[in-house]
């Protein structure tokens, strides 16, 4: 199913047994724009900023990560598996290369594919996404784990919460090993002293990649969809052909 320039399609592919949900917006392109959701949303929550992407030239594709959306419940949450889906969706659609952009958790895969697949990747846009913590100690440790069951309906699998929280709070050095290998250039976007992710966190992950930068929107952790102006104004240059 291909997007008319201006219009958002969506559809579902199967990918190694799992159904994995897109939306599409833009006149297709050789490199389109990947956009990966945070924990507990999905896919319609970049609905905003493809349209701006798609009046600015480029296709946006928006994905629903495993267990959120019209995505499939799956037995096992991790960040390397929803990794091996996006690169399954990529593989299907014969897209070689994309630019990223990823929204916490999604930031967390993203950093995930530009580490292990660097060619895949010309540009990436980490909004509000933290590296795994350096040490034992890290914020992380100042939240409590996720109950086992959700303190009200969500439209997500609660399942996936507590593997995913304790996998980001886990100290990773192989990712710090790796980090070098990250190619593409990276625009790294806090939302400043009010989200639950410091803001020096985010420095210390721009300084430590071979190339980016930091912009802090002072919105909190949901910056595109709080400040959706302000976001594409500091994204789309970057993302620019």
């Amino acid at each position: 199913m291909i997007a008319e320039p201006g219009r958002t399609r969506a559809g579902t592919v199967e990918i190694g047994g799992v159904t994995i949900g897109y939306r599409e917006t833009g006149a297709p392109e050789d490199n389109p724009v990947v956009l990966l959701h945070a924990l507990g949303s999905d896919a319609r929550s970049w609905d905003r900023f493809a349209i701006a992407l798609a009046n600015a030239g480029r296709q946006a594709i928006a994905l629903d990560l495993r267990g959120h959306g019209v995505s499939s419940r799956a037995d096992d949450y991790t960040l390397e598996l929803m990794l091996a889906d996006v690169l399954g969706f990529l593989d299907h659609r014969g897209l070689r290369r994309v630019d990223l952009v990823g929204h916490s958790m999604g930031g967390c895969v993203a950093m995930l594919a530009a580490g292990l697949h660097p060619g895949r990747i010309r540009r990436m846009v980490l909004e509000d996404a933290p590296p795994p913590p350096m040490s034992q100690t890290s914020f992380w440790d100042d939240l409590p784990e996720p109950p086992p069951e959700p303190p009200e309906p969500v439209a997500f699998d609660w399942n996936l919460v507590l593997p995913l929280f304790r996998q980001v709070r886990r100290p990773d050095p192989e990712w710090w090993l790796r980090i070098d290998a990250i190619a593409a250039p990276t625009l790294v976007i806090s939302g400043g002293p009010t989200s639950h992710i410091p803001p020096e966190r985010l420095e210390e992950l721009a300084a430590a990649l071979p190339n980016a930068r930091m912009v802090q929107i002072r919105v909190g952790h949901f910056v595109h969809s709080t400040s959706p102006e302000r976001f594409a104004e500091v994204v789309l240059p970057f993302l620019a052909p």
